[in-house]
């Protein structure tokens, strides 16, 4: 071993002789810094991490959650105190509710103040039903970048409502040559737990475009299970796929629908060798990861033999699918892994062919305090580069906090790097020779640096209603107070039971999840109880998952990302200005207004005739006006507004969080919810009236459209649009029959056979392009109506595609001639546009109840689940200290307090306190 070669470059300090080097090595140490510094300072990345009230919720709740918006920056010598500081960038934040399909439900856009916003986002039942939802979160600018680093949660939504009948689905597949088997198990219950024993059923999985894959019937067996086993060789269509249930209860029948996505997907079996890649002759560790067709982990054994049959070792999974090895490559020897499943099932898989030629790094961390980086070279290589510059990179997020250099002059080098010079999280660990970029590693740094946040009560014990005054401190790791922004939510913990692991945080977020590329399960396992055991665990799941927000080589050729999106200080309208004859017109005043409201602003517009209006604030929904009112001939010009491109659905990488039978999964807090549903439930009076319904606009109000003919495949009606962005954001994937691709439509079951000639689009009887509805307003069409044929029309062979998708707007009622309307017409009309702008959601306030000394209010009947929820808990900057209190619900037992947030310094930190009520 070769201890102490490496010259540690402080930050400050980089500009040293590298006279002794070979000119040949263009690129120095200084030179990977500063490029990286610069690439960095000029292109940071932000992050969104939202603080949730619940885990999950029932159909009905708001959910109640606080965005924290960071960023990495250099403000001083001390790496270590860079991080995590509230965003100076961003003062808007996007956050997206997609359905199970990855379809738009709903979009907030809420104002940031300091790198901080508050929301909120009511579950109505004509908007969301019973399954998964994937919450997204982000600015303007991370949009630039790669999505996979957008805030990410799966967040299930359950409902009692008018339910009789239970159900649990266990779900199985196998796939070989090219045929999936998929088994399924349904067990029907009743609501007080008696099975359907003996129940005719039938059942038949449907494709997106609604056609059989199979379909069977039978009976349940004595336990209230359905036997279902099907193949198939239509495994694409597994991927939206459907099996759908009837089970004959005699009086009625009940029916169910489970997806089976999940089975489209064989078990998947990857190797990662530490650094990269296997070295013939140099001892590597080999992660290892087994991935069942869910997405969640699967604990496996193995043997590993070389090609001559002889086993070198027999690892086994030792977390979630997650494991490890050592080897030691031979030349002219290749390796394989016998892969033992549960059950018995075995499969053989080839390892990473080894490399005659190369370097190799690796990590111990197990030492508290300081983290040994080993860079061990081959023969060959070393013969080849040997008196080279080697430069080794340590960084954490986007800051540099460690560079060291030396002539490779020995094949190993063993570099003990201080942990005092990283921040907690997830340090990478980078190889150079010159400016070849020829091994990575990253390793997760434990520090004592975190926002040490105490909660505490006068008492341990309190009755229902009590009211519970709350103290709050925030300090530093060193003891100082803090000034810290901190939410807190308080939850009855008996009618919300979570597994802790599993939990999502601004520590398993910020530290961890944020920072890495695909799915990490049960990330709070890391952070709940730290010992040799967790920690070894997360040095495995560092070697298995994916890390590469920027490639070096890109910084050093200054390659830079493509900027499409800026950052936001507001709300901006922007546009052009024309004459009628299309000229901009440069240095003229446009004028924006929004009606019944005191928001208004003049502007000029540029050379070009560009018109910028930044640092709006009004509320979402409103009717804004743009006008040339100011401008010579300004009655005759030309005003474009530029669409605003919302973000394109994003498929969730935590898919593998949802809940498959949230029935039973959610039952404690549905059961709750039920309780306080036929508690609230109120007979309102109902006054029936015969009214003819109004006659909807459709393709008869259109003569091109006409011989579509009078019933189409499909008709979709106004409440098919609830809740929706935009129309673009409602038909994606919501027609009937259609499949959307690249800004397209299909009829499914052509799409699926390999025809992809796409649909017809008629918007108000005019042709259109389907990405132009991304300016449409659900709430303004009447219908859509669907035809798979065009009839005696001719639409098809004329436009060259197959099917037609007609919308009809609602056609505008008159006004009656009122003094406003007289006033509105003899006033001058300077050319204006009229439209709705996307503006920010008004945020509501959290509800808590307060009790006088009597607790008056018939007990029982406060079955609250969050008890407490703020998002605005502020301590004081001398003491870090803060107070609040709140009332207790009805309910007895644990109640859990759940405290977070970040202070000035962008230190983060975590506190969760229990107390009992009775």
């Amino acid at each position: 071993m070769n201890f102490g070669k490496f010259t540690a470059l402080l930050f400050s300090l980089i500009v040293i002789s590298f006279s002794a080097f070979s000119q040949s090595d263009t690129i120095t140490a200084q030179t990977i810094v500063n490029k990286s510094i610069k690439y960095n300072a000029e292109y940071p990345f932000e992050k969104v991490y939202l603080h949730f009230d619940k885990p999950y919720y029932a159909v009905g709740d708001t959910i109640w959650f606080k965005a924290y918006i960071t960023m990495d920056v250099t403000i001083n010598d001390d790496m270590t105190k860079n991080k995590h500081l509230p965003t100076a960038l961003s003062k808007v934040v996007y956050v997206d509710i997609l359905n199970a399909r990855d379809s738009v439900v709903q979009r907030l856009k809420l104002p940031a103040t300091d790198g901080f916003a508050y929301g909120d986002i009511k579950l109505l039942p004509e908007h969301f039903r019973e399954g998964n939802y994937h919450v997204q979160a982000y600015t303007n600018w991370m949009r630039n970048f790669d999505a996979a680093y957008f805030f990410n949660k799966t967040i299930p939504v359950g409902s009692l409502a008018d339910k009789n009948v239970f159900s649990t689905i266990q779900l199985s597949s196998q796939q070989k040559n090219g045929t999936a088997k998929i088994d399924a198990v349904i067990h029907y219950t009743t609501v007080d737990n008696r099975d359907y024993a003996g129940r005719k059923f039938s059942w038949h999985a449907q494709s997106m475009a609604f056609e059989n894959i199979a379909k069977g019937r039978g009976t349940t067996d004595a336990k209230g299970n359905m036997n279902i086993s099907f193949s198939t060789d239509k495994i694409a269509d597994l991927k939206t796929a459907t099996l759908i249930t009837d089970l004959d209860l005699g009086n009625n029948n009940i029916n169910r629908s489970f997806t089976l996505k999940n089975t489209a997907s064989p078990i998947d079996v990857q190797f990662f060798p530490e650094g990269g890649n296997l070295i013939n002759g140099i001892k590597s560790k080999v992660a290892f990861k087994v991935v069942k067709p869910d997405g969640l982990g699967l604990n496996v054994t193995a043997t590993i033999t070389d090609n001559s049959g002889a086993t070198v070792a027999t690892p086994s999974t030792q977390h979630l699918g997650m494991g490890i090895f050592e080897l030691t490559p031979t030349a002219g020897k290749t390796y394989q892994a016998n892969i033992v499943f549960p059950g018995g099932q075995q499969t053989t898989y080839d390892l990473p062919v080894a490399k005659d030629d190369g370097m190799a790094i690796a990590v111990n961390n197990t030492d508290p305090q300081q983290i040994t980086v080993s860079i061990k070279s081959s023969d060959a290589f070393f013969a080849l580069n040997k008196n080279k510059r080697l430069t080794l990179l340590g960084q954490s997020g986007q800051v540099i906090c460690y560079a060291g250099q030396t002539a490779l002059a020995s094949k190993t080098y063993d570099i003990n790097i201080p942990k005092t010079k990283f921040p907690s999280g997830i340090a990478k660990f980078t190889v150079f020779l010159g400016g070849d970029e020829l091994s990575e590693r990253i390793a997760f740094i434990r520090r004592d640096d975190q926002l040490k946040i105490g909660l505490s009560t006068p008492k341990n014990t309190y009755g229902t209603r009590d009211n519970v005054p709350f103290t709050v401190t925030a300090k530093t790791a060193a003891g100082q107070p803090a000034l810290a922004n901190l939410s807190v939510t308080v939850i009855d913990n008996s009618k919300v039971p979570y597994n802790e692991v599993a939990e999502t945080t601004i520590l398993t977020n910020l530290l961890l999840t944020s920072e890495l590329k695909g799915y990490i399960e049960k990330p709070n396992y890391y952070f709940t109880n730290i010992n040799d055991k967790t920690s070894s665990d997360l040095d495995v799941l560092m070697l298995t998952q994916g890390y590469r927000r920027v490639s070096y080589k890109d910084i050093f050729t200054n390659k830079v990302p493509t900027i499409k999106y800026f950052p936001e200080d507001g709300i901006m309208v922007s546009g052009t200005l024309r004459t009628a004859s299309g000229m901009p017109v440069p240095n003229g005043v446009v004028n924006f207004y929004v009606k019944n409201m005191r928001v208004s602003s003049t502007v000029n517009t540029n050379k070009d005739g560009e018109f910028f209006i930044p640092k709006l604030y009004f509320p979402d929904s409103v009717n804004a006006v743009v006008n040339a009112r100011g401008n010579t001939n300004g009655n005759n010009m030309l005003i474009i507004v530029n669409n605003v491109t919302p973000q394109p659905p994003v498929p969730s990488i935590t898919a593998p969080d949802e809940v498959a039978n949230i029935d039973t999964a959610l039952n404690a807090y549905l059961q709750n919810d039920k309780k306080i549903q036929a508690n609230s439930r109120n007979l309102k009076e109902v006054v029936i009236k015969d009214t003819r319904a109004p006659k909807k606009q459709s393709h008869a109000d259109y003569t091109m459209l006409s011989g579509l003919g009078n019933l189409p495949d499909h008709v979709m009606d106004p409440s098919r649009f609830t809740g929706c962005p935009t129309l673009y954001d409602c038909l994606k994937n919501t027609i009937p029959g259609m499949t959307y691709d690249n800004d397209k439509l299909y009829i499914s079951r052509n799409y699926n056979a390999g025809k992809r000639v796409p649909a017809s689009i008629y918007f108000d009887g005019m042709p259109t392009d389907f990405i132009n509805l991304q300016s449409v307003d659900p709430t303004s069409i009447d219908q859509v109506e669907v035809y798979f044929n065009d009839g005696l029309s001719g639409l098809n062979r004329m436009d060259n595609t197959e099917g037609v998708v007609v919308i009809s707007s609602k056609k505008e009622k008159r006004k009656p001639l009122d003094k406003e309307l007289l006033n509105e017409l003899l006033t001058p009309q300077y050319s204006a546009v009229k439209f709705k702008p996307k503006g920010y959601y008004m945020t509501r306030e959290f509800y808590s109840p307060k009790y006088d000394a009597t607790k008056t209010g018939a007990l029982g009947g406060d079955l609250r689940t969050t008890i407490y929820w703020n998002p605005k808990v502020t301590t004081d900057k001398a003491t870090g200290t803060a107070k609040f209190d709140f009332f207790n619900a009805d309910g007895t037992g644990t109640y859990r307090a759940i405290i977070e947030g970040i202070d000035d310094k962008g230190n983060i930190g975590r506190t969760v306190y229990k107390y009992t009520v009775k």
